[in-house]
């Protein structure tokens, strides 16, 4: 009873850690004073997640974790979807809820890596990794809106100055470790105060660097900005007109565009009058119809009337409208120049998911039935820059974004390196109305880029918040949500100061993903030494002490988490058939697209890895010791009389490996499934251990005999998927790169000189993902073969494994030598 009590006790501390923190982390999130806390906001819920024990204790806490803090900061999004879709606040709320671990996914990744790396490193290993772990999930899986820890400390015109080192990831990634810090104190704060003094001191001169940095950076960016330049007067109209769907509806398409027009025009008309704007900018579609493809007569003449008030201002315009061609229509910004009219468009890289659009693989009339709303757009291809021009000759390069282009730092960088002078960010807003925290994230989210790139902003939205951003991230001046008017101000005709973003490109997510790959080799490096040191040490008692019988290692699965092992193994088989069937039959035998990776990584290698995790954290070493089987996992010992096994039974599908249950002499089945590639060897070890334990007939032993060929058969360095499948992929795709940058960009380093380091590593990364996705492929085709002529001589044991060994042993000289030579004999006949 008393240690029911203990653990009750325990389960309630964790969740009064995740509470607490769920609740500084939703004062945080409404900005203003608040910042402080986001340095001690996770420090309940990280000193409630040491009590975790395993790695379901660690999945369950981030988990929990994940829906608290969807629930905490962004409540107001429910009620924001039940305003865009109908479905109900109640269920909207429920929709948020249910998929928290898709939306704040970081939060998960961060409790399971935090726990593995806390099993066997210290303290400042555990939080270096929990950090990596966070941003770089954010930099693999982008948010949809764009939100990352960072975002909360724009109210501080010190700290936040750090972005344009390594953006608001980076902020983060300084906040985990402080809040680490705090915590580590708190946990020690009994044992006297020399224990604590280095994390103290660590937490308060992290903040305390932040800062000095920050006020240097100022002091630079006042010098700069204070030298004379020109400059051009912009305007951005907010006209407050929402809903246009019901008032189509209500009133016609036409008298809708007719009152949005009017509206512009009038306020347009006020803004060169008593402001003297060279330029202006109306928001995200405020013209909801294709500007220069006019789909009727009367578009025809709207057309023409926005062309000839431009023309007759003698003004520059930015408006959101559509534009189409022949593989659909897109949300598009046009621009139109005084004397030139119409001069170019900019097509939204980033459409939002299912309102504006929907994936070929996933559209289709079901979709559509289900989800009246969502939208069709196309994405757009990437950043352009383009001239804002007065009518004296001069000229502002602006990089223009489109609502959600601005959550992600890629675009706005990708307009530095091209020269861009200013950012023009086009948003409707709309949906925020009745909750304008929504509003405010955004704007939020939108400074930073002005941070990162050291670029003015001008904002214009359809009903707020309208913002001057300049380019320290300061909002000069802003609209309040519902307001109708016009902002006004002056841009200067400058370059702006280079920034490390700008040069590296979003280089956190990146360089955490990369830490935590060497951590990963370092600790399976460090591993391997372990258990051959413990190996050599047993072997030279032997001389003395008789050696127990050697027994493989294995890994022990309840019937559900072999099931979950085993569905993920499915899923990423599934996943890597349909990427070949499309192949096949759509894309051609080449992977030579971004959907390409898209599929491969979502469908095969996030439950490929998954599947790992979950096999290595219950991985146990298995040993015989005084009549009892005991099984060594890293949290538990488990022994099993032997005298109590009586027969074993082989699963009949090998999934996720090879393995068998236990049956014991009550008739029960042992509780933990054992994965184990060679069944015979285990086996042989409990018989010379004076317990021997028999198959469950005929099938069973086949079953056996397959297991044992396939391990007998394994190279464990040439067949090590890391080998297979990240190495060898990566001295092929080295020369092939090396080979489109000398044809694109005219030498090795070609698109670094032009792009950044961002842009040249960026193409590495891709030529590599691709060769990797045809090496497994390929790797599967071998693999086929392989099983089928095992299949064939399986009755027949003893030849079983001689031509499973020679299979492998071809499939391994095919893979290795065979490919290589036909893809160089290709290149010198091609």
């Amino acid at each position: 009873m008393r240690e029911f009590l203990v653990k009750q006790r325990a389960r309630w501390r964790v969740l009064a850690g995740i509470v607490a923190s769920a609740v500084v982390l939703g004062v945080y999130a409404r900005g203003g004073y608040a910042w402080p806390l986001g340095f001690v906001a996770l420090v309940p819920w990280l000193l409630a997640s040491n009590a975790a024990r395993t790695v379901a204790g660690a999945l369950l806490n981030g988990w929990l974790m994940s829906v608290a803090f969807v629930v905490a900061v962004f409540l107001w999004f429910g009620a924001a979807l039940d305003a865009y879709t109908g479905i109900g606040t109640a269920a909207a709320v429920l929709v948020l809820c249910v998929f928290a671990p898709l939306l704040q996914p970081q939060v998960i990744v961060f409790a399971v890596i935090r726990h593995l790396v806390g099993r066997r490193h210290g303290a400042i290993v555990r939080a270096l990794a929990g950090a990596s772990a966070w941003v770089a999930c954010e930099w693999l899986w982008p948010k949809l809106l764009g939100d990352t820890l960072g975002h909360g400390l724009l109210p501080s015109v010190w700290l936040r100055q750090v972005a344009d080192l390594g953006g608001a990831t980076g902020i983060t990634f300084l906040l985990i470790l402080v809040n680490e810090a705090l915590a580590q104190v708190v946990a020690q704060r009994r044992e006297g105060i020399r224990i604590v003094l280095r994390p103290l001191a660590f937490a308060i001169a992290l903040p305390t660097l932040m800062a000095g940095y920050g006020v240097l950076r100022l002091a630079a960016i006042e010098a700069a900005l204070s030298a004379p330049a020109a400059a051009m007067r912009i305007a951005m109209v907010q006209a407050n007109i929402v809903d246009y769907e019901n008032q189509r509806r209500e009133r016609g398409t036409y008298a809708v565009v007719r009152e949005v027009l009017d509206t512009h025009f009038a306020l347009s008309r006020a803004a060169i009058e008593h402001h003297h704007a060279d330029a202006l900018l109306w928001s995200e579609t405020v013209y909801p119809t294709t500007f220069g493809h006019p789909r009727s007569e009367d578009g025809a003449v709207l057309d023409r009337e926005i062309r000839d008030f431009a023309a007759a201002a003698n003004v520059s315009l930015v408006f959101g409208t559509y534009d189409r061609d022949a593989a659909g229509e897109y949300n598009a910004a046009a621009f139109l120049a005084p004397g030139a009219g119409p001069i170019g468009t900019y097509r939204k890289t980033y459409p939002f998911p299912l309102t504006e659009y929907v994936p070929a693989w996933l559209d289709g009339p079901r979709l559509r039935r289900w989800l009246p709303w969502a939208g069709s757009w196309q994405p757009g291809s990437g950043a352009r820059v383009m001239p804002l021009r007065a009518a004296d000759g001069r000229e502002l390069n602006v990089v223009p974004l489109i609502c959600l282009d601005d959550v992600r730092p890629g675009l706005a960088i990708d307009g530095a390196r091209l020269g861009a002078q200013a950012i023009v960010g086009l948003s409707n807003d709309a949906w925020f109305t009745d909750h304008p925290i929504g509003a405010r994230l955004h704007l939020v989210v939108a400074a930073f880029r002005s941070i990162e790139t050291r670029l003015p902003q001008l904002r214009v939205t359809t009903n707020g918040l309208s913002a001057f951003v300049d380019p320290t991230g300061e909002v000069l001046a802003s609209t309040a949500m519902g307001d109708r008017a016009v902002l006004a101000g002056e841009v200067p005709l400058r370059d702006p100061p280079p920034t490390l973003m700008v040069r590296w490109g979003d280089w956190a997510g990146g360089a955490a993903s990369a830490f935590l790959l060497v951590l990963t080799i370092v600790s399976a490096a460090r591993a391997w030494r372990e258990r051959k040191a413990s190996a050599d040490q047993s072997a030279s008692a032997g001389a003395v002490v008789s050696t127990p019988p050697a027994v493989p290692d294995v890994v022990l699965l309840t019937p559900g988490w072999r099931m979950a092992t085993a569905l993920l193994r499915v899923c990423a088989g599934a996943g890597l058939l349909w990427l070949a069937l499309r192949m096949l039959l759509l894309d051609g035998l080449q992977v030579n697209s971004l959907v390409q990776l898209q599929i491969f990584i979502e469908a095969t290698l996030v439950p490929a890895v998954a599947a790992w995790a979950i096999q290595r954290a219950f991985a146990a070493r298995a040993r015989v010791e005084v009549g009892m089987l005991v099984l060594q996992q890293r949290h538990q010992r488990i022994e099993v009389p032997l005298g109590r096994i009586v027969t074993a039974r082989p699963w009949r599908i090998p999934l996720p490996g090879t393995g068998m249950d236990l049956v014991l002499a009550s008739g029960a089945r042992f509780a933990h499934g054992i994965a184990v590639a060679d069944i015979h060897a285990l086996l042989r070890a409990l018989s010379d251990a004076g317990s021997p334990v028999y198959l469950a007939g005929a099938a069973s032993t086949r079953l056996a005999d397959y297991a044992t060929a396939r391990a007998s058969a394994t190279w464990p360095r040439l067949d090590h998927p890391l080998v297979k499948f990240a190495l060898f992929p990566l001295l092929l795709a080295l020369p092939a790169f090396r080979l489109h940058q000398h044809i694109a960009f005219g030498g090795t380093f070609g698109e670094y000189y032009t792009y950044g380091l961002a842009a040249w590593l960026t193409g590495l990364l891709v030529w590599w993902g691709a060769w990797s996705i045809g090496l497994v492929l390929f790797a599967a085709a071998l693999r086929i073969v392989v099983e089928a002529g095992h299949l064939v001589v399986l009755p027949w044991p003893a030849r079983s494994r001689v031509v499973r060994r020679r299979l492998a042993a071809l499939s391994r000289v095919a893979f290795y030598i065979g490919l290589p030579a036909w893809l160089a004999v290709r290149l010198l006949t091609g």
